[in-house]
């Protein structure tokens, strides 16, 4: 069993919990006193003086790295990206394999005004109404998790619920499979094609998956670049390819100065 597997195991345990703890009813209730979800899919499109826009990732640890920063705290960290000029937040939520929890969206919203992603291992309707009522403008939905039509159904529960999805993929045959699931559908501004750099059954990164894969997307205007982002050099060569933004998350809480890492790699050209 791959790790990825191990993961999807573990989710499919934690879903008969929390929907034992948090019933649906309740959740929806929930989501009905909410205002409306910020704009993720804006945010990350709408282009700048910058040469990509940017998702800072809030994260204590991976399964590859182990713990990445031993100070954390995601309120905190949000603020720091926030004020260095990130366009979005992309906040880890699974607490068995990164040392993330649920409650940390509501809180990293609630101080910054930036919209927040819930990144999650997501494969059941539930998690997206769970998503929504934990205050998250957007939600990711990994191809390599599911199989096409549940994507499209969870794709089409979250727009209902006004968020845009983060949907992801990591090699050629899942983008093909995918692609025509984004752009425009089911309505426009709603979805953004994420080209993750790390492969989920090795956990290795090579940032030329983003650069073959961008070939094949007609709008690269929806084109988020995902993981393996070290470098100016690595930014640059992903704006030359079209991708529209980036999501960083280890090379930031590795930083001991968060502020000037973003600078360093997005000042503008």
């Amino acid at each position: 069993m791959s790790l990825l597997d191990q993961i999807l195991a573990t989710k499919r345990q934690e879903l008969q919990q929390r929907q034992s703890q948090a019933p649906l009813d309740a959740l929806k209730r929930t989501i009905a006193s909410l205002p409306r979800p910020r704009n993720f899919f804006q945010a990350v499109t709408t282009l700048g003086k910058k040469p990509l826009n940017l998702i800072a990732e809030i994260k204590k640890a991976s399964p590859s790295a182990g713990v990445i920063r031993q100070d954390f705290d995601p309120v905190h960290l949000a603020r720091l990206c926030a004020d260095a000029g990130a366009d979005a937040l992309s906040v880890l939520t699974d607490e068995t394999y990164f040392q993330g929890r649920l409650d940390f969206i509501a809180a990293v919203r609630q101080a910054v005004s930036l919209p927040v992603l819930r990144k999650d291992f997501l494969i059941d309707p539930y998690q997206i109404y769970e998503s929504r009522a934990a205050g998250a403008d957007a939600v990711l939905l990994i191809a390599e998790c599911l199989e096409t039509s549940r994507m499209i159904d969870l794709q089409i529960l979250a727009t209902e619920l006004n968020m845009t999805c983060l949907i992801e993929v990591h090699d050629l045959d899942n983008l093909m499979r995918v692609r025509d699931h984004v752009i425009g559908f089911p309505h426009r501004s709603y979805s953004l094609l994420g080209i993750n750099n790390r492969d989920l059954r090795t956990f290795q990164t090579d940032l030329g998956t983003t650069l073959r894969l961008s070939e094949l997307v007609a709008d690269r205007r929806v084109l988020v670049s995902e993981s393996g982002i070290n470098s100016r050099q690595d930014i640059l060569k992903l704006a030359e390819a079209g991708v529209t933004g980036v999501l960083i998350g280890e090379t930031l809480m590795r930083s001991d100065d968060i502020a000037a890492k973003i600078a360093e790699l997005l000042s503008p050209i």
